[in-house]
C-alpha cells in the first residue's frame, strides 16, 4: 500500500483501523460525531474524473482512504461501511442522494434514523455539524438506500420503497469489489 499510494496511505488506513478497534462510545451519536469528523477532516474531496478519469465511481472505503481523497459518495459509503462496523444497525443508516440546492449539484449523504419514521439526522462531506433533516432544507431528498433496500423520495423520511439496492450498478459493483478484497 505504501509503495502504491505513498506512506501518508498506510498511516490513513490504520488511523480507520484505530477509529474502529478502539472506539469506546456508548450511544449511536457518538460514534455518527466520531466517524463524521474522521473523514470530514482527514480526507479531501477531489472529483472522480481527476482521482479515476471517469465522471462517477463509487470506492470502497479502502481505496477511498488509499487515495486520500474522493467525492461524496465516497464519503457517505465510507461513513455507512465505518458504522457499520462500529455497530451501528444497518437499518438505522441510508445513503441519500439528494440535490444539494445552494450548489445546484446532485449529492450523497448518510442520514441516520434513531427511530423508525423519525426524522433523520445528515452527515455530510460539505457541513461538519450533524443535522436533522428537517434544518438542512438545502438539500432535496431524491432516494435513499442501503444494503438491503431502495426509497424513492416522497418526503423527507424514507419514502416509498423501490426494492432491492441491487438494482443500483455503482452498489452492487462496489460491495463485489469489497468482496474480492475480504470485506
Amino acid at each position: 500500500m505504501g509503495r502504491r499510494h505513498g506512506e501518508s496511505s498506510v498511516n490513513r488506513l490504520l488511523q480507520w483501523q484505530d477509529l474502529i478497534r478502539q472506539d469506546e462510545s456508548i450511544t449511536d451519536r457518538q460514534k455518527l460525531e466520531k466517524v463524521n469528523s474522521f473523514f470530514n477532516e482527514l480526507i479531501e474531496f477531489v472529483d472522480d474524473v481527476a482521482i479515476y478519469g471517469v465522471k462517477d465511481y463509487w470506492a470502497t472505503p479502502i481505496e477511498f482512504l488509499a487515495r486520500g481523497a474522493g467525492d461524496c459518495e465516497d464519503f457517505a459509503i465510507a461513513k455507512f461501511f465505518t458504522l457499520k462496523t462500529m455497530g451501528v444497525e444497518e437499518a438505522k443508516l441510508n445513503i441519500a442522494y439528494v440535490k444539494a440546492l445552494r450548489y445546484n449539484i446532485h449529492h450523497m449523504v448518510l442520514t441516520y434514523y434513531p427511530e423508525p419514521g423519525v426524522e433523520p439526522l445528515v452527515l455530510d462531506n460539505l457541513v461538519d455539524h450533524i443535522n436533522p433533516a428537517g434544518k438542512r432544507p438545502d438539500l432535496l431528498p431524491i432516494f435513499s438506500f442501503n444494503g438491503t433496500g431502495l426509497w424513492l423520495a416522497k418526503e423527507r423520511g424514507r419514502g416509498k420503497s423501490a426494492g432491492s439496492s441491487s438494482r443500483l450498478k455503482a452498489w452492487s459493483g462496489l460491495l463485489h469489489r469489497m468482496a474480492e478484497d475480504g470485506l
